[in-house]
């Protein structure tokens, strides 16, 4: 994977997350401000505007561009947490013209890193952590395991799934959410959501 491939994935991210833009915003009007997919869909639009500036970059550079713009444009606390995830995983890929599986492996791992320390948050809060870390863990299982990439990354989105209808078994504790307590019990996470909408566009892309 190179710079190129890179583009072609968050340009797929950025339309998946546009075309769920609604459902994100419903999951996040039962337990948050309702914004989530506007805010995110606003973020990435915004990113998918600036991928042609971006296509001279190594693929370090350009997730910190990718990241510096979430920051800038989605609001709420999303905008922070994504925006770290994005530039600590281009940290992993520091130097590197061209990348493979196992520099995703940590890439994601500095995300969730970057993600847990700006949040101060972990697994079992109720959060996007909750579909981030199962989904690293899966795809390390199945890679140690001799799988190919896909394969791989097919389990890791069957993992990032069923962390978000394990946020739908617990209340939560971080965020705006928390403020409903136990009353947040039953509706899935929207940050959750949106990850899992993103690694699903990673190996949809790679798929194809």
């Amino acid at each position: 994977m190179n710079t190129e491939g890179l583009i072609s994935i968050i340009k797929n991210i950025a339309e998946k997350i546009d075309m769920e833009k609604d459902f994100l915003g419903e999951l996040d009007s039962f337990i948050g401000d309702g914004d989530h997919g506007i805010n995110m869909a606003r973020g990435f639009n915004e990113v998918k505007k600036k991928l042609p500036e971006f296509s001279s970059l190594e693929p370090a550079e350009l997730l910190k561009s990718v990241g510096m713009t979430l920051v800038a444009t989605v609001g709420g606390a999303s905008g922070p947490l994504y925006g770290t995830a994005f530039m600590k995983a281009g940290a992993a890929l520091k130097g590197k013209e061209n990348f493979d599986i196992n520099d995703f492996v940590s890439a994601l791992e500095l995300a969730i890193e970057g993600v847990m320390k700006r949040g101060r948050s972990t697994q079992g809060e109720k959060t996007m952590l909750d579909s981030m870390i199962p989904s690293l863990t899966a795809l390390k299982t199945s890679l140690a395991n001799g799988d190919d990439s896909i394969t791989a990354l097919r389990e890791a989105v069957a993992a990032a799934e069923d962390g978000v209808y394990y946020t739908k078994t617990i209340a939560a504790t971080k965020g705006r959410a928390s403020y409903l307590g136990v009353r947040s019990i039953g509706y899935q996470d929207p940050g959750a959501t949106s990850y899992k909408m993103i690694i699903e566009s990673v190996y949809e892309t790679l798929k194809q």
